[in-house]
């Protein structure tokens, strides 16, 4: 990656998980188009510089969209893409997550809508590698980076983290009671809590016991995770009140995961995630939001 100009202290400057597709590159592309400076990130280096290439036929200056290579599993990778963010450009203002696998063996149609996904999901299958790589994908990942990223998120005086979910990671989703009990209950919750839930629940999977001990059977792992993003999202939000923290499903989405059956374009899908990471000092945190409207976690 060629050298990047020296950027003004009073840029802001946003980091986007899987940037490389789908709402990722949207995300990306209506961030820099409000002038703010993005780091679009991908495991594959060749996808990502074609992405900076889309981005930049678009209209974009190299100014505003970068890309750095990473792998959001891999604690080595986070440590070198850390201080690329902090020789480069000193601080972070914007984090944002849309970067998701769903933990089956075949594309899986991810649709928000519980009453219409059964027919759509009951062909896919599941086994204990894919539902481990999920989890770690879509949860330990993000927190991982999260938390190497919060001394130069603290330098910003407007920090703001976005959490790309899905409604299929709502509480009611994950049907084991225990479970639900532990990621409710907002006064006492703990990562080390949430731990406890997503090992209990891979320890059952590995040992087929999903439907015995009453866990979701279709993309269990996926809606794990996210049931447990969302609860990190509230801890998060509550340990950091200078922080915006807030977790957001964009809706129906036509991209690869839904299998371009979405109701909604991408440029649609991405209008929310963007609209929480620009959100102005006083605004809501902690919340759970299905594009625009607050919802209960």
């Amino acid at each position: 990656m060629s050298e990047a100009p020296n950027f003004r202290a009073t840029e802001r400057i946003a980091v986007v998980t899987g940037g490389n597709r789908g709402i990722g590159l949207e995300i990306c592309r209506q961030l820099a188009s409000k002038g703010v400076v993005v780091i679009l990130t991908a495991r594959d280096e060749n996808k990502g510089a074609e992405a900076i290439d889309t981005l930049m036929d678009s209209g974009l200056s190299n100014y505003y969209v970068n890309f750095h290579q990473l792998n959001i599993t891999d604690p080595s990778s986070i440590a070198l893409f850390k201080d690329f963010v902090k020789a480069r450009f000193g601080k972070l203002d914007i984090l944002v997550f849309p970067l998701t696998i769903c933990g089956n063996d075949k594309n899986t149609v991810i649709n928000p809508r519980p009453e219409l996904f059964q027919q759509e999901l009951e062909v896919a299958t599941q086994n204990y590698d894919l539902a481990e790589e999920c989890i770690n994908t879509n949860y330990y990942g993000p927190k991982l980076m999260t938390q190497e990223l919060l001394p130069l998120l603290q330098l910003s005086d407007s920090p703001r983290i976005v959490n790309v979910s899905s409604e299929i990671g709502m509480l009611e989703s994950v049907r084991n009671e225990w479970a639900i009990g532990m990621l409710s209950d907002s006064a006492n919750l703990t990562e080390d809590k949430v731990d406890d839930v997503l090992n209990n629940f891979l320890k059952d999977f590995k040992e087929g016991l999903l439907e015995t001990k009453n866990w979701p059977l279709i993309i269990s792992a996926y809606t794990l995770s996210k049931a447990a993003t969302d609860a990190y999202t509230r801890k998060l939000a509550k340990k950091y009140p200078s922080f915006l923290v807030n977790r957001v499903c964009p809706g129906f989405v036509k991209t690869d995961m839904t299998c371009n059956q979405g109701t909604l374009s991408v440029e649609e899908g991405a209008e929310s995630p963007v609209w929480l990471a620009l959100l102005p000092k006083g605004g809501q945190s902690g919340k759970c939001f299905t594009r625009k409207e607050v919802l209960p976690f």
